[in-house]
């Protein structure tokens, strides 16, 4: 009776809905989380605190082993958008393409990239060609929208999210449309392919711009990323998914082994961290965390994640007797406290640096 005073209490002091317009599920662990972030507060007022003084004075972030440094140990939300377009490179390319954002919305419409950022219908001809079994994912895929209703599909991107709802003032729907469209006429050998509609949301989240939204998708898919991770072929993809299986038969052989046992392709389980880059997958303060390194150190932080989550449930995983149970397993890892706790998940992932990554960041 005690713990369920305590809980109730703790759901009467945690806000219903996250500091970024994510309503909490109903199966939320408020007293577990409330625990948790009173730690946590902590972190990000010293955190706050260094980067006010590091940033002090104005202009942009800049590269170097003390920024790494404080980044790894958490970028709060207020300072987020800067660093972001800092380290990236994305703050340098907009400066010197002033007013290029709005001519990409200006200019000659492409009637099929507006369809498939419409209605999402580019998800059915990736998984073709990918011949992947499993959905990019967990939510089922929208109705097609009617041409008159271009931010029907962008009302499902996230429907937990009270800021992309159509009542919402502002309403972020537009906003993401209009990034997806910009990249779309920017990058033609890309266009638009299902993940990028989940991460230009998170970036319009935390730069609360359209335009630095834009200038960091391209930097992600342009240089952080591998190429063709979105292209038609998505084979940048592809490599990354054959490169996590080399990974774990190097540093996990026993995991390796039961898949192999299984026949289970990388593709069947982990094709949603790579192409969400773990958006929808952890929870969003760990997914931004996990960005905060992506943006300075570049993609092999997504092996990295992999890795952890790995490791740390190895013997539940070796627990699996069949391909049903695996699955089951590879999305239990991906709750729970371990990753909800983010500053410690980061922690642990950093001091277990897993080194062996073959494949270096363009922009390391």
């Amino acid at each position: 009776m005690a713990a369920a005073g305590r809980a109730q209490a703790a759901r009467d002091r945690v806000p219903r809905i996250d500091p970024y317009g994510f309503e909490r599920p109903e199966d939320f662990d408020y007293a577990a989380y409330e625990e948790f972030f009173s730690t946590y507060l902590v972190i990000l007022t010293r955190r706050a605190i260094k980067w006010s003084k590091l940033l002090k004075g104005g202009g942009g972030v800049q590269r170097s082993m003390t920024v790494k440094r404080y980044i790894r140990k958490g970028v709060p939300l207020e300072h987020r958008a800067r660093v972001w377009m800092g380290v990236s490179g994305a703050q340098a390319q907009m400066d010197r393409n002033p007013g290029y954002y709005q001519r990409l919305l200006q200019g000659e419409r492409s009637a099929s990239l507006e369809e498939a950022i419409r209605t999402g219908s580019h998800k059915c001809r990736v998984l073709r060609k990918t011949g992947s079994l499993c959905p990019l994912y967990t939510r089922s895929p929208p109705a097609l929208a009617p041409p008159s209703a271009p931010c029907l599909y962008m009302s499902r991107t996230f429907p937990d999210n009270v800021r992309f709802r159509k009542d919402a003032e502002p309403c972020l729907q537009g906003p993401l449309y209009n990034v997806l469209l910009a990249y779309g006429c920017h990058n033609h050998g890309v266009g638009y392919c299902q993940g990028m509609n989940f991460i230009a949301g998170y970036l319009i989240l935390v730069t609360k711009s359209e335009e630095e939204a834009f200038w960091l998708l391209d930097a992600l898919v342009g240089r952080i990323l591998p190429a063709d991770y979105y292209s038609p072929s998505m084979l940048g993809l592809k490599t990354d998914q054959e490169v996590l299986g080399e990974l774990v038969r190097l540093k996990l052989p026993a995991v390796a082994a039961l898949m192999d046992g299984h026949g289970v392709l990388w593709t069947l389980v982990a094709s949603r961290w790579f192409i969400c880059l773990f958006v929808d997958v952890l929870p969003v303060e760990t997914v931004l965390r996990v960005w905060d390194c992506l943006f300075s150190e570049g993609s092999k932080i997504l092996f990295r994640v992999a890795l952890t989550l790995l490791k740390h449930h190895q013997a539940s995983i070796l627990e699996a007797t069949s391909v049903p149970d695996l699955c089951e397993k590879f999305k239990e890892i991906t709750q729970g406290r371990f990753v909800t706790e983010c500053h410690s998940f980061m922690q642990f992932m950093h001091q277990n640096s897993l080194k062996s990554c073959p494949r270096t960041s363009r922009i390391s």
